[in-house]
């Protein structure tokens, strides 16, 4: 029966009408496929040798238990977003003599052999070899890699049962925080106990049957679930969903803007685009500590700026480089309205001002590494909402490509054009550039005093250089809508 099926996806692969439009991206992605395959190799291969002169005088295999858990949440995080899971038109099979169970076992089958399941493998396999090359036992050795591949099955059917939940986003970042916290402020060293459990599975070979258990039993949950769900009923019935409203009575203290407002609002928490940009910019709050807990670089140096101005606007970047092509689905109806142009940019930039306090009120924790931090945070803040939010507006003006908001952030290539590469320079180097200038002729505080400076003086003058913005933007209308209507842009 798996024959027959694979058949099937075979021959709807070659026979679809899409198969030349995207063929070329098929290509460009296995290319991309063996790059990483490579490059994890060559990771796995040089990885005990990292460890062991990066944590002398310990044992790299017990150094590299010790971080199982956020290898595996993190896995587990990429996934959620980037994995995509199998689909199988299943209503033409519910009609025929064909077990449902059969059906259910290849969905779940062909997840099993998915290219996310070898990466992984890519980096543990080559450094189980390094093992056996350093007088490691084979027997330990092998069990211990198997346990690793039972682990990540496990993951992937964990991966396939909360797919599905908004809520698993916030769970695993969560744990991911939570570990870091506990273990960075000496609570409960979450290493230490981790270490001596993935330890074991190479000191005790039988304990592989722990994670073939585990696996097993997220197989088995995924399969009592979907056997239940596909009836032929099911899919003839019709669906009915229930909208989550609310009235965002609080935008109305914004005045005239609150409209705009509430349907950015309701744009952004209603489509998995906009909803993915929330997420992943929060999460970036987390960025600074990768710079702050190196030791490499000065907190004076011109990387924390850098720092400071990719924290404190991160969602400035994220979705201010897609305005107003995040509206593209009804931009030609928006403006054939009587709604005044200038007061729809002053909703955009009053939204993206907020996200830049908040983000900036996020990183005030980081002033525990240094008063150097939080100076850098607070002036990136001010030139990010001075400066940089009215050249994002500004290259807003560019983009006539349409979005589908529909579609993951991940992998999505929509809404992207030149403007979203050529903007990153000015929003990005400009800052450094006038930080390093200012540090090494005057002073470290001068920099600081130019960004805050500037971005006071683009605040002041915001009314002036919206003015402006307006009527470039009111010149291109007509071709902004003329491209938000190309289907395939």
């Amino acid at each position: 029966m798996f024959r027959y099926f694979i058949n099937l996806q075979w021959k709807s692969f070659f026979r679809s009408a899409s198969l030349g439009k995207g063929l070329a991206l098929k290509v460009l992605m296995v290319f991309f496929a063996l790059y990483m395959m490579v490059s994890l190799i060559l990771a796995g291969s040089g990885l005990f040798f990292l460890l062991q002169k990066i944590f002398p005088g310990t044992d790299p295999l017990h150094k590299l238990s010790e971080f199982m858990p956020y290898w595996l949440i993190t896995e587990l995080f990429i996934r959620y977003f980037m994995q995509k899971l199998p689909v199988m038109e299943v209503k033409p099979f519910l009609a025929l003599p064909i077990k449902k169970s059969a059906i259910v076992h290849y969905i779940l089958g062909r997840s099993g052999i998915s290219f996310y399941n070898f990466m992984g493998l890519f980096i543990f396999v080559p450094f189980a070899i390094v093992l056996l090359t350093q007088g490691y036992p084979l027997l330990n050795v092998g069990f211990w890699l198997l346990a690793i591949a039972f682990l990540v099955l496990m993951v992937n059917y964990v991966n396939f049962i909360i797919n599905k939940s908004d809520k698993a986003f916030l769970i695993l970042a969560g744990l991911l925080i939570a570990f870091y916290a506990l273990e960075q402020f000496t609570i409960l060293p979450i290493t230490d106990y981790a270490g001596t459990i993935f330890y074991a599975l190479y000191e005790y070979e039988f304990l592989f049957t722990v994670p073939l258990f585990l696996s097993f039993l997220a197989y088995f949950f995924n399969y009592a679930y979907l056997r239940k769900r596909i009836f032929l009923d099911d899919s003839l019935g019709k669906r009915t969903k229930t909208a989550a409203t609310s009235d965002l009575a609080w935008t109305k203290h914004f005045g005239s803007i609150a409209p705009f407002l509430q349907l950015d609002l309701r744009m952004i928490w209603r489509n998995k685009r906009t909803k993915t940009q929330v997420f992943i910019s929060l999460a970036m709050i987390l960025y600074g500590l990768v710079f702050y807990t190196m030791g490499d670089f000065a907190l004076t140096s011109s990387m924390m700026v850098f720092v400071g101005i990719f924290i404190t606007g991160i969602f400035l970047t994220n979705f201010g480089q897609f305005v107003p092509a995040w509206d593209s689905a009804y931009y030609s109806m928006l403006m054939s309205q009587n709604i005044p142009l200038r007061k729809y940019l002053d909703s955009k930039a009053g939204l993206i001002s907020v996200s830049v306090v908040v983000m900036f009120l996020l990183s005030i924790p980081y002033v525990y590494f240094g008063w150097q931090a939080l100076a850098i945070n607070f002036s990136a803040a001010l030139y990010n909402l001075g400066i940089n939010i009215p050249m994002i507006l500004l290259f807003g003006s560019l983009n006539k490509k349409r979005i589908d908001l529909k579609k993951s952030a991940f992998s999505n290539m929509q809404g992207t054009g030149a403007a979203q590469f050529l903007v990153i320079i000015p929003l990005l180097g400009l800052p450094i550039l006038i930080f390093t200038l200012l540090k090494f002729l005057v002073s470290f505080e001068a920099g600081l005093l130019a960004l805050a400076v500037l971005g006071l003086l683009g605040f002041f003058l915001r009314n002036r250089l919206l003015d402006g913005i307006t009527e470039l933007y009111r010149k291109k209308k007509y071709g902004m809508i003329a491209g938000f209507k190309q289907q395939n842009s």
